[in-house]
């Protein structure tokens, strides 16, 4: 979920490893991966996620966007209109289009849990601010910063935010958001997730000190699991492309993964291929090239 710049290009050509099986599903990243820096995909990339779906291949959004943020893809779902938003916490039906979309699978962040964080977050960093993403709505504290190009539904602390008797009080939340305007994205990350331990799980997208707070176990990969296991596809059988930390889990579960040219360093160790960068249609040129070698 990144609200601004790309991470520098860093490679050419893909590097593409070899699968185990012959893949059922791709599952794939938005910013910073399937889409171009402009937030468009590419008239090469529908065509190579149409040609994939034609193939019997499954394409899954895999996002840390929230679901109302889904319009960039909603004319590019074809037949499964299915996508993993929030990082993991929610999947949603896309097809009835933005605005009308389905909650099928909530994975909320229990309240108790989030102010677990936000106590803990505020004492080994001073000065974050926070925000919460619940399934319909967005609350914010007043010095949480405008990342998101949105207004959000109520300006509070986040303790309020998180109170029995909030607004909103009986929608899920599905992550909180953690701000600091002066630390390292990764010194933040690191010193987060020693703070709140097993509370909860956090992970960034953004190139910005933007955390990303969900519920005990809840990812990428871990929902992504799940939805495999409803379908009877195995890890070896997944394709996976991501760019940020939020990918990791995703990339190292999926039995075949890469790395965009534009991916975090961490993402590069954890995938195993790489493929050029989003801007260059890095997605498109791996599914190419497996639709290639079926025929």
């Amino acid at each position: 979920m990144r609200e601004n710049g790309p991470v520098t290009s860093a490679t050419r050509q893909p590097e593409t490893p070899a699968a185990a099986l012959p893949p059922r599903l791709i599952a794939t990243d938005l910013d910073g991966t399937l889409l171009r820096d402009d937030k468009s995909v590419s008239e090469r990339t529908v065509a190579a996620l149409a040609a994939a779906e034609e193939a019997g291949i499954e394409v899954f959004f895999v996002t840390g966007r929230p679901a109302r943020w889904m319009d960039v893809v909603s004319d590019h779902v074809h037949g499964h209109g299915l996508a993993i938003c929030g990082n993991g916490a929610a999947v949603v039906d896309l097809h009835g289009g933005p605005g009308a979309h389905r909650f099928v699978k909530v994975r909320e962040l229990a309240r108790e849990n989030a102010l677990d964080a936000v106590r803990l977050l505020r004492e080994a960093a001073p000065g974050t601010v926070f925000a919460v993403e619940q399934t319909y709505g967005f609350y914010q504290e007043p010095a949480y910063p405008k990342l998101h190009m949105e207004t959000p539904d109520t300006l509070a602390p986040a303790e309020q935010l998180l109170a029995p008797d909030a607004p909103g009080a009986g929608e899920p939340v599905l992550k909180i958001l953690a701000f600091h305007h002066e630390l390292d994205p990764d010194a933040f990350l690191a010193a987060a997730r020693r703070a709140v331990g097993d509370r909860a799980t956090i992970t960034r997208s953004s190139p910005s000190a933007l955390l990303e707070i969900s519920g005990p176990g809840v990812s990428k990969a871990s929902t992504l699991e799940l939805c495999c296991a409803e379908r009877g596809i195995s890890p070896e059988e997944v394709v996976a492309f991501g760019d940020m930390p939020n990918d990791v889990e995703m990339l190292t579960w999926a039995g075949t993964s890469y790395a965009m040219g534009n991916a975090h360093p961490a993402v590069i160790a954890a995938a195993s291929g790489r493929t050029v960068a989003n801007n260059e249609d890095g997605v498109a040129v791996v599914i190419e090239k497996i639709l290639a070698e079926r025929l």
